[in-house]
């Protein structure tokens, strides 16, 4: 049978045909005789060879076609089970009655129900009625016609005659009953379902889609056989937006997209994360539930909240994108921490931040970084979340994933190292060549011995080992910088031996620091900055005045100290330790220190300089005067002291807030006045003020420790925001305070050497306080060097932080793999063997070490 299907240009012709039933005629001659078979479009295109679903019924279905508007098809019944369609379409047209033409996008799904069942029905019914009096009207019964082929009776044939209008008669009276009580029932159907619309609108108004759910006859929340996984299907039965049934803010509205942020992460995860375990829909709820019951927001403030929302969900979109996923209802949660005024200072229960984990195909070309002046509620110093075991255990868990990213890092430079530099000073990482600028000593592979340790990488370890044991010479031509050599060399043999006893690194370790320590062989006892490791010739650098210079001669105690430690030869630890001698006697009331010193007559010292700065001449020493206590075990007073001495005149002297957002920084002071200027190198400083915090031998509780801790976190936000202000998310060599943004980029410092001093304040506040945010923070400055840094053959500095099209620079430190990735690799790894608080101490170029007794 065929049927036209009338529209507004050249009707498109359709064949109707179905298998057998009270409403199926029988198939033309000439056309398969199963439609499911071969459905080929009138313009010659095959299309799926399948009954339409009940989900695909809009996608079967001409856009426009009157069967959308007579014959909508409800749920499976009988009747639907029964039909079949097939249709020529016209050349302009993609819809088949079959189903979609491949690779044509679905549509989204028809909403049916029980009316257009009930109409096709009768349309079916009336047809077939109609047919079966007409027929029966000109040809008579069966059972007449049969008698009159028979019998050829003329009689017979006069009473069927007769008999036919009063069949007729009684057949059309029928369908009229019949027809009536179809269109009575449809009525009522029609009726019943605008009722239950009704409901459902008045439901939703109030939030409550759980009623709305059980109006349409399927599982809520809190039923016992809800599924969660449904959540996204289930809503979009209720003919009401998503967005609209989730901005409600009442009843169980959000809490039903908290199911669909469920669901979404869970398809996610199935493509990305396999097996990965995400945070229990439970929790989520609880927190959720937690949230809106302590919220207080005025009903002005509703308004912008929900605008705030809306942002928020375009924001979660794009985090989507990227790999770091977040649900509906994680972001509901986010509006309502945000909605408490302005972070109130003190402890919230809910932390904000949380994301999910990374997967292992993240694609870091894709990252953006994000900007600064977010997370203000942490400027100050202040602690506005509390750190519960629940959010440190999802921390772990988030953390683990990105270490992998990390590992992997580690892993790329390594192998092009291993391949092109092996035992060389430098690896290039854009042209591949080497360079042997500290003297040809291997320094990248002994710098980086332990981080390949403590990231897993024992046989890339044991490889180094054998090279250094076979190969490393410490009697290079010319002279070294006994600074450079003491911390990256010295520290990195040590550290070696420390951590896997093998006696070789020690034995090469020696060896060195014999040599080193000629540089002592002065008039005071303070180190020569110039050494020469085959006659012990020493002296100081022209650049510097022939002064000495602070920092250096105040970073060697830890290395040479632990020398002595392990060989039992206390001349080390002697030569290193007349340095302090000499700072403490001279050490001014402030407790600031001059950044160059000279020697007096009397065999003592003065500083000749009287620059004070924490930046690149003078650093370190500060470091290592809280180190060197904890080293020894929390013995030896003097180094507290002189610590606890600095740190009150850092805090009444060179503290200082910017304008307009009040962000702390450190300022350098030269004859007298402030130059308003923080170097990368100075946000050490954080970690250092937080370790010192945490060993307070007055207690963690005490003002002093509070206010040290306080300002090591203020420190380090402001360490962050210069690289969140960038615009490649990196920091600068340092920045200028002053002017009407906090700070700017002065023309001599847009560069970026792969330095490692803010993701070293981030693991320690990190390991210290438990607090989340430094792994963020850490986690967008790995993202932004994997995207700007990463070469073929490692990672390159930058020229131009706030120039992203800019490419990296050939040059490649060897603290980049000594410091920047351990730190990062240290910030994302909870299962660390590593522990500052109690047993080990870093070198300032990151060589952990054993104090000598385990501190309590």
């Amino acid at each position: 049978m065929q049927m036209a299907m009338g529209t507004t240009e050249k009707p498109t012709a359709i064949r109707l045909w179905a298998f057998p039933g009270p409403c199926a005629p029988t198939a033309p001659t000439g056309l398969p005789p199963d439609p499911i078979q071969k459905i080929i479009a009138g313009d010659g295109r095959q299309y799926d060879k399948r009954l339409c679903s009940i989900s695909e019924i809009e996608d079967c279905i001409p856009s426009g076609s009157p069967l959308l508007k007579t014959a909508s098809f409800g749920s499976p019944t009988t009747l639907y089970q029964r039909l079949s369609f097939a249709m020529r379409l016209s050349p302009d047209s993609n819809t088949s009655l079959i189903g979609r033409r491949r690779g044509t996008p679905r549509k989204q799904n028809l909403v049916l129900n029980q009316k257009s069942i009930l109409v096709l029905a009768a349309l079916c019914a009336a047809i077939f009625l109609m047919g079966l009096v007409v027929g029966t009207h000109i040809f008579g019964t069966p059972n007449s016609n049969a008698t009159n082929n028979s019998n050829n009776n003329g009689e017979s044939q006069h009473k069927n005659a007769e008999s036919s209008p009063l069949a007729a008669a009684t057949a059309n009276k029928h369908l009229s009953e019949n027809i009536q009580n179809l269109i009575l029932e449809s009525a009522k159907a029609e009726l019943i379902e605008k009722q239950q619309h009704e409901q459902e609108v008045e439901a939703l108004k109030h939030g409550n889609v759980k009623e709305a759910l059980h109006l349409k006859g399927m599982q809520a929340p809190g039923d016992a056989n809800y599924n969660p996984h449904h959540a996204v299907d289930d809503v979009a039965q209720l003919e009401v937006p998503l967005n609209e049934a989730v901005e409600v803010g009442e009843g169980d509205g959000a809490m039903y997209a908290g199911d669909i942020g469920d669901h979404v992460l869970h398809e996610e995860e199935k493509k990305e994360i396999p097996k990965m375990e995400l945070i229990e829909k439970e929790d989520m709820h609880n927190h959720f539930a937690e949230a809106v019951k302590n919220e207080a927001v005025e009903s002005e403030k509703k308004k912008s909240l929900r605008e705030k929302l809306h942002d928020l969900k375009a924001e979660a979109a794009e985090v989507v994108k990227h790999g770091l996923r977040g649900a509906i209802g994680n972001i509901q949660n986010k509006v309502t921490t945000d909605s408490k005024v302005d972070f109130v200072k003190g402890e919230s229960s809910y932390y904000p931040y949380m994301t999910l984990p990374v997967p292992e195909n993240y694609d870091f070309k894709k990252y953006e970084p994000l900007g600064g002046g977010r997370f203000a509620e942490y400027k100050d110093g202040d602690s506005p979340y509390a750190i519960t075991d629940k959010l440190k255990e999802q921390s772990d868990e988030l953390a683990r994933s990105r270490r992998v990213h990390v590992l992997n890092a580690m892993k790329h430079v390594w192998k092009n190292y291993k391949e092109k530099a092996f035992g060389s000073d430098e690896l290039h990482p854009i042209s591949g060549r080497v360079t042997q600028n500290w003297g040809g000593m291997g320094t990248t592979l002994v710098d980086a011995l332990d981080t390949l340790w403590l990231m897993g990488l024992k046989d890339e370890f044991w490889e180094g080992r054998d090279w250094v044991r076979d190969k490393l010479s410490n009697t290079p031509s010319g002279d070294v910088s006994g600074f450079e050599t003491t911390i990256r060399s010295l520290g990195g043999l040590l550290s070696a031996y420390d951590l896997s006893g093998d006696k070789a690194f020690l034995e090469k370790a020696e060896d060195l620091g014999s040599r080193l320590l000629k540089a002592y062989d002065t008039k005071s006892g303070l180190p020569h900055g110039s050494v020469n490791l085959q006659n012990g010739a020493s002296h100081n650098f022209g650049w510097f005045g022939n002064q000495f210079v602070l920092a250096e001669v105040g970073t060697q105690q830890i290395e040479y100290r632990y020398l002595s430690h392990a060989t039992g030869k206390d001349e080390y630890a002697k030569k290193a330790d007349r340095v302090f001698d000499i700072l403490y006697e001279i050490m001014p009331e402030d407790g600031l220190l001059g950044e160059g010193l000279k020697e007096d007559s009397s065999g003592g010292a003065f500083f000749s300089k009287g620059k004070v700065s924490f930046g690149a001449m003078g650093d370190s020493t500060y470091e290592y005067m809280i180190k060197l206590w904890i080293q020894s075990g929390r013995k030896e007073q003097r180094f507290r002291e002189m610590w606890d001495k600095s740190m009150n005149g850092v805090h009444s002297q060179l503290v200082q807030k910017s304008n307009p957002n009040g962000l702390t920084y450190l300022a350098d002071r030269e004859n007298g006045r402030l130059n308003h200027k923080m170097d990368h190198l100075a946000c050490f400083m954080g970690g250092a003020l937080a370790i010192g915090a945490y060993t307070d031998p007055m207690g963690l509780d005490s003002v002093r420790a509070q206010r040290d801790l306080k300002t090591a976190k203020a420190l380090t936000y402001t360490c962050y925001q210069m690289y969140a202000r960038s615009a490649t998310g990196i920091s600068p060599e340092f920045v200028q305070f002053g002017g009407s943004n906090d700070f700017s980029i002065p023309s001599s410092a847009p560069f970026y050497i792969l330095r490692p001093e803010v993701v070293e304040a981030f693991y320690y506040l990190s390991a210290l306080t438990g607090d989340p945010i430094y792994r963020e923070w850490g986690w967008e400055v790995f993202q932004s060097i994997e995207k700007y840094c990463k070469t073929e053959y490692g990672y390159g500095s930058l020229k131009n932080v706030d120039n992203p099209s800019m490419p990296p620079e050939d040059r490649m430190e060897s603290f980049f793999l000594a410091e920047t990735m351990k730190y990062l690799y240290l910030l994302f790894d909870p299962d660390s063997e590593i522990d500052i608080l109690n047993k080990h101490v870093f070198n300032t170029e990151a060589h952990p070490l054993k104090v000598f007794k385990d501190s309590n």
